[in-house]
């Protein structure tokens, strides 16, 4: 495939993600992926990829990238100031790029991620079944790291004509909102009885702030300490994502993407799955509050956000002209063609 992306400067920490790498962890292999699996789906849907297609995953201080060979692109999630040739470039909406043209950063507006998403996906060897990066293992991704300057990134063929996905956009109700202070709604267990009645009192009605120590693998939280009502270690085991830990020091730590396999901390909660995104687009500095729901709330809840990503795939199904591609061979010399369908 031909280049479609070229890293002129890489950003804080701009790595290839999909869905993640499943199926591995009984070996001790993380999952990695997405952070904000939302947006990296509907990146995706908006330029016509399958939702777990491979992206760019963008943290705080975007790349500055050149355009190699035309192309749709999608960029969704936080709002890092993305300018295309200087001029703004819209988010959660599909935009059509030029040999030539230039993908800029400016910096934080609202959010930590952004997702840029392109027709056809981002093309790197699949590695235990994913694209994604999964940068203590040092592999998936563009050689198992974070992009640095003069990569370039190749893109699949896209599954629909350019002109069928330019302009198409996410409505307004469907786009969320990444607040500098949030409640993470959490399913309490599996060992909230390892911590005291006070303890878990204290988890469940004082402030945290995001500290810096915060990337892919987990958020530590600064705040009150939450008691434990014996010792702070258990026998190691799975560590599901969006578990809360709660070591010796009594201080949360949420449990993300690139989390380990299995631990031996307490795990006082569970982020709901409709709320890891929120958790995932929190910042240094940010403030967090957790709010116990049932099990049944919290499948209720995922159940709404899958709708909304039914509800955008419905809406941006409408019938797209067919791209087929050829290689002719004319007088000996070898040539590829590009048709779209009218």
């Amino acid at each position: 495939m031909a280049a479609v992306f070229e890293v002129l400067a890489p950003g804080l920490l701009t790595t290839v993600q999909d869905r993640g790498r499943h199926g591995y962890q009984a070996f001790g292999m993380p999952v990695a992926g997405a952070v904000d699996e939302y947006a990296l789906r509907a990146a995706n849907l908006l330029v016509g990829n399958a939702e777990g297609a491979a992206a760019l995953e963008i943290t705080l201080l975007g790349p500055a990238l050149k355009v190699l060979s035309p192309a749709v692109i999608a960029l969704t999630g936080a709002d890092l100031g993305a300018m295309l040739n200087g001029a703004p470039l819209p988010l959660w909406q599909a935009a059509a790029v030029k040999a030539g043209d230039e993908i800029s950063f400016t910096g934080v507006r609202s959010g930590c991620r952004a997702y840029l998403a392109v027709a056809g996906g981002i093309d790197v060897p699949v590695v235990m079944g994913s694209r994604s990066t999964y940068l203590r293992g040092k592999i998936g991704g563009l050689e198992g790291r974070a992009l640095k300057a003069g990569d370039r990134l190749a893109a699949g063929e896209p599954a629909a004509a350019a002109r069928a996905l330019v302009g198409r956009r996410v409505p307004p109700e469907l786009i969320p909102t990444y607040e500098g202070s949030l409640t993470l709604r959490v399913v309490l267990g599996p060992q909230d009885d390892h911590f005291t009645a006070a303890g878990r009192e204290t988890f469940l009605t004082g402030e945290y702030t995001v500290t810096n120590e915060a990337d892919r693998m987990g958020y530590r939280l600064e705040g009150p300490k939450i008691e434990h009502a014996g010792s702070a270690d258990i026998i190691s085991d799975g560590i599901p994502l969006g578990a809360v830990q709660v070591p010796g020091h009594g201080l949360p730590i949420v449990m993300l993407a690139d989390r380990q396999t299995t631990g031996g901390y307490p795990k006082i909660a569970t982020v709901i799955s409709a709320d890891l995104y929120r958790i995932g687009q929190a910042k240094p500095g940010d403030k967090v509050r957790f709010a116990a729901v049932s099990r049944k709330e919290a499948v209720q809840l995922l159940r709404g956000q899958e709708e909304k990503l039914w509800r955008l795939a419905e809406l941006l199904s409408r019938p797209a002209g067919r791209v087929r591609h050829f290689r002719i061979t004319v007088q000996g010399k070898k040539f590829e063609a590009t048709v779209e369908e009218l």
